[in-house]
């Protein structure tokens, strides 16, 4: 694990984490907040068959970036509900930096890394990473607006 807080047991089931995204079924793309603070956010997501952005047996493009962009959300829907805020809705502004190493099998489990890197007015620069299976599968830079 690595350091930052640990949330205590705050999202036991799946159905929970729509509590801090905006995100709803069959567009979800995490499932749990491992740890959030000082600007880093960590996340995991299971990768079932039935994915919307699963094919032929693996986690596509639209669906790295959108868990990645899903973590950001969720990390500042986590802040947020520490002052009873809804989570907010952002959109995606640019996409940078965009490398594939390799797309994760379904069934299987990943963890995604997000680093805000710098915010004006509601513009935030993430850097962000998916790790499967022990190596990083998708790494990019990311420019969310929120409404």
């Amino acid at each position: 694990m690595t350091s930052g807080k640990k949330l205590p047991d705050m999202i036991p089931e799946k159905d929970d984490i729509i509590r801090f995204i905006p995100q709803r079924a069959p567009f979800v793309m995490v499932d749990k907040i491992i740890t959030s603070e000082d600007g880093k956010t960590i996340t995991s997501f299971f990768i079932r068959e039935d994915n919307i952005f699963s094919q032929d047996g693996f986690f596509r493009e639209p669906g790295m970036i959108e868990n990645i962009a899903q973590t950001v959300a969720a990390g500042r829907g986590y802040e947020g509900a520490k002052e009873n805020n809804p989570p907010q809705i952002g959109y995606i502004g640019s996409i940078k930096a965009l490398k594939i190493h390799f797309f994760p099998k379904v069934n299987s489990e990943i963890r995604t890394e997000v680093c805000i890197l710098n915010q004006v007015l509601n513009f935030t620069s993430v850097s962000g990473k998916i790790i499967s299976e022990d190596k990083i599968a998708a790494e990019l830079e990311l420019v969310i607006a929120v409404s």
